[in-house]
């Protein structure tokens, strides 16, 4: 079985040699150039793996390690890095940031795993970012950050003690929310009820992320019912009215 999965590696990398060597377009890329294709890829990812779409979800990890392997040779062209170097790197970042398995340290439960892995992590950056929350990129989506930031918070003490707590939290922001005056007040105190909210999905162990976005496909998929109900009937969708929509709204619901 490792001979197989070193020579499917081996085929992947020359055949990037021969697509950079000899295909056009390959050739003109560089990192910025497919660096907004790899986001688009890690979206569909992500599809796939809420709709749990096995076969899509082989699919979209090929097309990712695609991307790396892409990257891995315009650095190595460049003498910046190559695909040995990174892999060689993100080893000893696994042995280093997993002292339960590769050192003395004991941790029986993933809590301790991953307040271990914040603490090393923050040894290793030195004086370069001595933030936990550092390592949270900043044009990653405000949902996604607000639960990571969360989680490393909590990875080293910053938390609550019960849910209780945080649902009591949340029901404080509601209320500031709801007394807010102005447009300003009114978006600060949304950001906050926002937040709290995120809080208690995390101490539920529901992915804030993932919940609204099967929300987000139960509404699309609902309202192109609505839509081809309205066509149906040769109708308008403004000339509907709210109600004869909420009726279609409430069928496309029992499918």
């Amino acid at each position: 079985m490792q001979d197989s999965r070193l020579n499917a590696f081996k085929r992947l990398l020359d055949i990037m040699d021969d697509l950079r060597a000899k295909c056009p377009w390959d050739r003109e890329q560089t990192t910025e150039s497919i660096r907004h294709l790899t986001i688009e890829e890690t979206y569909e990812l992500s599809d796939a793996i809420i709709a749990n779409d096995t076969e899509e979800i082989k699919k979209e990890l090929g097309d990712i390690l695609l991307h790396i392997i892409f990257y891995a040779k315009i650095g190595s062209e460049k003498g910046d890095y190559d695909i040995e170097s990174i892999i060689d790197q993100l080893c000893e970042k696994l042995i280093r940031r997993h002292p339960h398995i590769y050192g003395e340290v004991i941790a029986e439960d993933s809590d301790t795993v991953k307040q271990n892995w914040e603490q090393i992590k923050l040894k290793e950056k030195g004086d370069k970012k001595k933030s936990v929350l550092s390592g949270v990129p900043v044009s990653m989506p405000s949902i996604v950050k607000a639960y990571r930031m969360q989680e490393k918070a909590a990875q080293v003490g910053f938390d609550w003690d019960t849910g209780e707590q945080v649902w009591e939290k949340v029901e404080e922001e509601l209320a500031e929310f709801k007394n807010a005056d102005t447009k300003d007040e009114q978006e600060n105190e949304l950001g906050d009820l926002i937040f709290s909210l995120i809080n208690y999905a995390r101490f539920l162990h529901i992915n804030p992320d993932d919940a609204l976005e099967r929300t987000n496909k139960k509404f699309k998929t609902r309202f192109e019912y609505i839509e081809a109900k309205a066509e149906q009937t040769g109708k308008e969708m403004k000339s509907l009215g709210l109600e004869q929509m909420d009726a279609w709204w409430r069928e496309a619901k029992q499918l």
